[in-house]
């Protein structure tokens, strides 16, 4: 069973949060053990299904972890203990899942749980990159330091996904836009368009009968069409959401003209700042690029990190390695890494590619961006000038019909 509680420390401070327990006895006990004195305790209640939270809006996101990491940063900085820090964020926290999950790491950290073992039992809110970065502030005592460098990381990735998402916000409308002129089109002037045409025993076009013939199929199978679209979009998305249409989508991506130079900017980006803070954090190179392999999701980037770390394991260095594959690592890169490797800075050199990439990859967006606006308008433009014509041209043929 799931308990809500409200208590107090022996410092003062409220708790709010849940526990389960078998009973309200056994939530009772297990609060007191944890030095908390209870004012509230009552069972939780089962919402009706109408107010219950859907379980992708109560999914934690890298926001959440984000804010997670910078505000559990400056508590620590500021001298308040993890666990107390952690039910305090918990507490703040908008999301019931993510809530319940910083409600346990902190109940796991207070039992004698490192930290970092405490978050790996959450895969899917926190990744290995993020666990190993704990694991080795905790090795050197610098927890704090290195969850300020986990919010700086996680702040520009949720950046530049933000910009992307932004970049594509106007294309979408547009798009909206068209769907609603066709609706609008198909069935509202096309149907009283045939009808006149009809009364008026006017011969059409080849390209208005066909118009008039998609409008009819549109509004008697208009709920076919409609279960048909959502069945390839449900399908699309169910796959690219597996392991494979994951790795399709992003060998897909480097495929594409102009998309691909944007993408493989994106990949080198995260490969160079990911390794440059777990090198910064104190881990072997061969175990930060083992992390680091984790983090890049395409396979063909993922392939190449590996042999790196092969590669240095055989004692090669990372340059040596990176240079084997001109097509998909920049000579830049190549001759920056080992400028860095040859004077002891290489986390400094990979933090520079990683700037130096995300000012490119922002004017890139902004290009494309500018480049897909007015050819969506142009493609859209000439599809409704298209239906426009097949209306209207049979009334310029037989404008005598009508009267003028």
């Amino acid at each position: 069973m799931r308990f809500k509680y409200q208590a107090r420390t022996k410092e003062g401070l409220i708790q709010i949060g849940i526990i389960e327990a078998p009973n309200r006895q056994r939530a009772a006990t297990l609060l007191q053990e944890r030095g908390l004195y209870i004012t509230y305790l009552g069972a939780e209640e089962k919402k009706p299904f109408y107010a219950r939270e859907l379980g992708f809006l109560t999914r934690p996101t890298k926001k959440n972890v984000l804010y997670f990491s910078r505000h559990l940063a400056l508590m620590l900085k500021s001298g308040i203990g993890l666990v107390e820090a952690l039910r305090s964020i918990a507490l703040q926290a908008e999301k019931t899942r993510f809530r319940e999950v910083v409600l346990k790491i902190a109940d796991d950290v207070e039992a004698g749980t490192y930290f970092s073992d405490a978050l790996s039992k959450f895969p899917e809110v926190f990744s290995d990159f993020f666990v190993n970065m704990i694991k080795s502030g905790e090795a050197s005592g610098k927890l704090a330091d290195s969850l300020t460098y986990l919010a700086d990381n996680l702040e520009k990735e949720y950046i530049l996904l933000t910009k992307i998402k932004n970049g594509m916000t106007y294309p979408a409308l547009v798009l909206v836009v068209f769907v609603l002129v066709g609706i609008l089109m198909f069935f509202v002037v096309l149907p009283r368009f045939s009808e006149a045409m009809e009364n008026l025993e006017i011969p059409l076009p080849a390209a208005t009968r066909a118009i008039i013939k998609t409008g009819v199929i549109l509004q008697t199978w208009w709920w076919l069409v409609l279960t048909s679209i959502l069945f390839i979009i449900f399908g699309i998305w169910g796959y690219l959401s597996t392991k494979e249409g994951k790795e399709f989508l992003s060998n897909l991506s480097l495929k594409l003209p102009i998309i691909g130079k944007i993408a493989q900017k994106i990949y080198i980006t995260r490969f160079c700042e990911n390794l440059s803070t777990l090198i910064f954090a104190g881990l072997p190179i061969t175990q930060a690029l083992e992390v680091t392999s984790g983090v890049v999701t395409n396979k063909k980037y993922k392939k190449i990190v590996e042999e790196t770390k092969e590669g240095v394991r055989r004692g090669e260095t990372i340059s040596a390695v990176l240079e084997r594959y001109p097509k998909s690592i920049p000579a830049m890169v190549v001759q920056m890494v080992r400028v860095g490797e040859k004077s002891g800075r290489l986390d400094e050199a990979l933090k520079k590619i990683g700037e130096f990439y995300r000012t490119e990859i922002d004017a890139a967006i902004e290009g494309l961006v500018s480049i897909i606006e007015p050819i969506m308008i142009i493609v859209l433009g000439l599809i409704v000038g298209g239906l426009m014509l097949g209306i209207f041209l049979p009334i310029y043929q037989n404008i005598g019909a009508f009267g003028f």
